[in-house]
Protein backbone atom coordinates (compact mmCIF):
# COMPACT_ATOMS: atom_id res chain seq x y z
CA UNK A 1 0.00 0.00 0.00
CA UNK A 2 1.32 3.43 -0.91
CA UNK A 3 2.22 5.44 2.18
CA UNK A 4 1.05 8.65 0.53
CA UNK A 5 -1.94 7.09 -1.23
CA UNK A 6 -3.49 5.62 1.90
CA UNK A 7 -3.66 9.02 3.67
CA UNK A 8 -7.06 10.65 3.23
CA UNK A 9 -7.21 14.24 1.95
CA UNK A 10 -8.90 16.59 4.43
CA UNK A 11 -11.36 19.06 2.88
CA UNK A 12 -11.16 22.47 4.63
CA UNK A 13 -14.20 24.70 5.14
CA UNK A 14 -15.31 26.59 2.04
CA UNK A 15 -14.00 23.89 -0.32
CA UNK A 16 -16.20 21.36 -2.11
CA UNK A 17 -15.06 18.21 -3.91
CA UNK A 18 -17.32 16.48 -6.46
CA UNK A 19 -16.60 13.15 -8.11
CA UNK A 20 -18.41 12.48 -11.42
CA UNK A 21 -17.16 9.17 -12.82
CA UNK A 22 -13.46 9.73 -13.55
CA UNK A 23 -13.68 13.53 -13.24
CA UNK A 24 -12.93 15.31 -9.96
CA UNK A 25 -13.95 18.97 -9.52
CA UNK A 26 -12.60 21.00 -6.59
CA UNK A 27 -14.18 24.40 -5.91
CA UNK A 28 -13.00 26.92 -3.34
CA UNK A 29 -12.73 30.62 -2.55
CA UNK A 30 -9.85 31.18 -5.00
CA UNK A 31 -11.30 29.27 -7.97
CA UNK A 32 -12.08 25.89 -9.46
CA UNK A 33 -9.83 23.05 -10.65
CA UNK A 34 -10.65 19.73 -12.28
CA UNK A 35 -8.76 16.50 -12.91
CA UNK A 36 -9.67 13.35 -14.81
CA UNK A 37 -8.11 10.56 -12.75
CA UNK A 38 -6.87 7.35 -14.28
CA UNK A 39 -9.02 4.19 -14.28
CA UNK A 40 -6.58 2.23 -12.06
CA UNK A 41 -7.77 4.10 -8.95
CA UNK A 42 -11.16 4.98 -7.46
CA UNK A 43 -11.95 8.21 -5.61
CA UNK A 44 -14.78 8.75 -3.13
CA UNK A 45 -15.78 11.58 -0.80
CA UNK A 46 -16.84 10.66 2.75
CA UNK A 47 -17.89 13.52 5.05
CA UNK A 48 -14.92 15.96 4.94
CA UNK A 49 -12.37 13.49 3.53
CA UNK A 50 -11.37 12.34 0.05
CA UNK A 51 -10.28 8.70 -0.05
CA UNK A 52 -8.28 7.23 -2.92
CA UNK A 53 -8.19 3.42 -3.36
CA UNK A 54 -6.58 1.34 -6.04
CA UNK A 55 -8.66 -1.27 -7.82
CA UNK A 56 -6.03 -4.02 -7.90
CA UNK A 57 -2.39 -4.67 -7.10
CA UNK A 58 -0.82 -4.23 -10.54
CA UNK A 59 2.24 -2.05 -10.98
CA UNK A 60 0.22 0.60 -12.84
CA UNK A 61 -2.35 0.83 -10.04
CA UNK A 62 0.31 1.03 -7.35
CA UNK A 63 2.17 3.73 -9.25
CA UNK A 64 -0.91 5.92 -9.70
CA UNK A 65 -2.32 5.50 -6.19
CA UNK A 66 -0.06 8.03 -4.46
CA UNK A 67 0.04 10.26 -7.55
CA UNK A 68 -3.75 10.67 -7.67
CA UNK A 69 -3.98 11.37 -3.95
CA UNK A 70 -1.24 14.02 -4.13
CA UNK A 71 -2.76 15.73 -7.19
CA UNK A 72 -6.12 15.98 -5.37
CA UNK A 73 -4.36 17.34 -2.27
CA UNK A 74 -2.58 19.96 -4.40
CA UNK A 75 -5.93 21.02 -5.92
CA UNK A 76 -7.52 21.39 -2.46
CA UNK A 77 -4.59 23.50 -1.21
CA UNK A 78 -4.62 25.56 -4.43
CA UNK A 79 -8.29 26.56 -4.30
CA UNK A 80 -8.13 27.35 -0.56
CA UNK A 81 -4.70 28.99 -0.09
CA UNK A 82 -3.07 29.21 -3.52
CA UNK A 83 0.58 28.73 -4.47
CA UNK A 84 3.42 31.22 -4.71
CA UNK A 85 6.99 31.16 -6.01
CA UNK A 86 9.49 33.99 -5.69
CA UNK A 87 12.33 34.70 -8.10
CA UNK A 88 15.29 36.98 -7.40
CA UNK A 89 17.12 38.85 -10.15
CA UNK A 90 20.83 39.36 -9.43
CA UNK A 91 23.25 41.32 -11.62
CA UNK A 92 24.27 44.86 -12.51
CA UNK A 93 21.70 46.27 -14.93
CA UNK A 94 19.43 43.21 -14.62
CA UNK A 95 15.86 44.26 -13.88
CA UNK A 96 12.23 43.32 -14.33
CA UNK A 97 9.09 45.38 -14.82
CA UNK A 98 5.82 43.57 -14.10
CA UNK A 99 2.68 45.06 -15.61
CA UNK A 100 -0.62 43.22 -15.62
CA UNK A 101 -0.27 39.64 -16.84
CA UNK A 102 3.18 40.14 -18.36
CA UNK A 103 6.69 41.00 -17.27
CA UNK A 104 9.53 42.69 -19.19
CA UNK A 105 12.97 41.36 -18.27
CA UNK A 106 16.30 43.06 -18.99
CA UNK A 107 18.85 40.30 -18.35
CA UNK A 108 21.94 41.35 -20.26
CA UNK A 109 20.73 40.22 -23.67
CA UNK A 110 20.72 42.61 -26.63
CA UNK A 111 16.95 42.95 -26.27
CA UNK A 112 14.40 42.99 -23.46
CA UNK A 113 12.45 39.75 -22.99
CA UNK A 114 8.65 39.98 -22.80
CA UNK A 115 7.02 37.08 -20.91
CA UNK A 116 3.23 36.72 -20.89
CA UNK A 117 1.83 34.69 -18.02
CA UNK A 118 -0.45 31.74 -18.82
CA UNK A 119 -4.13 31.81 -17.83
CA UNK A 120 -4.63 31.80 -14.05
CA UNK A 121 -1.12 33.02 -13.19
CA UNK A 122 -0.45 36.43 -11.67
CA UNK A 123 3.01 38.07 -11.69
CA UNK A 124 3.90 41.01 -9.44
CA UNK A 125 6.96 42.63 -7.90
CA UNK A 126 7.85 42.87 -4.23
CA UNK A 127 7.05 46.35 -2.85
CA UNK A 128 10.32 46.72 -0.91
CA UNK A 129 12.71 44.94 -3.27
CA UNK A 130 11.95 45.45 -6.97
CA UNK A 131 14.46 42.69 -7.84
CA UNK A 132 12.04 40.01 -6.57
CA UNK A 133 9.23 38.68 -8.78
CA UNK A 134 6.25 36.97 -7.14
CA UNK A 135 4.34 34.38 -9.16
CA UNK A 136 0.93 33.34 -7.77
CA UNK A 137 -1.83 30.98 -8.86
CA UNK A 138 -4.11 28.15 -7.79
CA UNK A 139 -2.54 25.41 -9.95
CA UNK A 140 0.78 24.23 -8.48
CA UNK A 141 2.01 22.88 -11.82
CA UNK A 142 1.34 26.16 -13.68
CA UNK A 143 3.01 28.30 -10.98
CA UNK A 144 6.11 26.10 -11.03
CA UNK A 145 6.25 26.05 -14.84
CA UNK A 146 5.92 29.86 -15.10
CA UNK A 147 8.73 30.29 -12.55
CA UNK A 148 10.92 27.77 -14.41
CA UNK A 149 10.25 29.52 -17.74
CA UNK A 150 11.31 32.92 -16.35
CA UNK A 151 14.39 31.39 -14.67
CA UNK A 152 15.41 29.74 -17.95
CA UNK A 153 15.92 33.13 -19.66
CA UNK A 154 19.11 33.64 -17.58
CA UNK A 155 19.91 30.85 -15.09
CA UNK A 156 22.41 31.87 -12.39
CA UNK A 157 26.01 31.44 -13.44
CA UNK A 158 28.48 29.75 -11.07
CA UNK A 159 31.18 32.47 -10.85
CA UNK A 160 29.36 35.60 -9.65
CA UNK A 161 25.83 34.19 -9.29
CA UNK A 162 24.33 36.62 -11.81
CA UNK A 163 20.98 35.63 -13.27
CA UNK A 164 17.49 34.64 -12.13
CA UNK A 165 17.24 32.30 -9.14
CA UNK A 166 14.57 31.15 -6.72
CA UNK A 167 14.54 33.01 -3.39
CA UNK A 168 16.41 30.75 -0.97
CA UNK A 169 18.15 28.76 -3.73
CA UNK A 170 21.82 28.13 -3.03
CA UNK A 171 24.14 28.61 -6.00
CA UNK A 172 27.33 26.58 -5.76
CA UNK A 173 30.15 28.95 -6.66
CA UNK A 174 33.31 28.07 -8.55
CA UNK A 175 36.69 29.60 -7.89
CA UNK A 176 37.90 31.96 -10.59
CA UNK A 177 41.21 31.71 -12.37
CA UNK A 178 44.13 31.12 -10.06
CA UNK A 179 46.59 34.02 -10.12
CA UNK A 180 50.18 33.12 -10.75
CA UNK A 181 52.77 32.91 -13.42
CA UNK A 182 54.09 30.06 -15.46
CA UNK A 183 57.19 28.47 -13.99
Amino acid sequence: MSRIGKKPVAIPGGVTVEVNGNNIVVKGPKGELSYAHLPEVSVKVEESLVIVDRKDDTDASRARHGLTRQLINNMVIGVSDGYEKQLEIIGVGYKAQAKGKSVTLNLGHSHPIEYSAPEGIEISQDEKNKQILIIKGINKEDVGQAAADIRSFRPPEPYKGKGVKYVGEHIIRKAGKAAGGAA
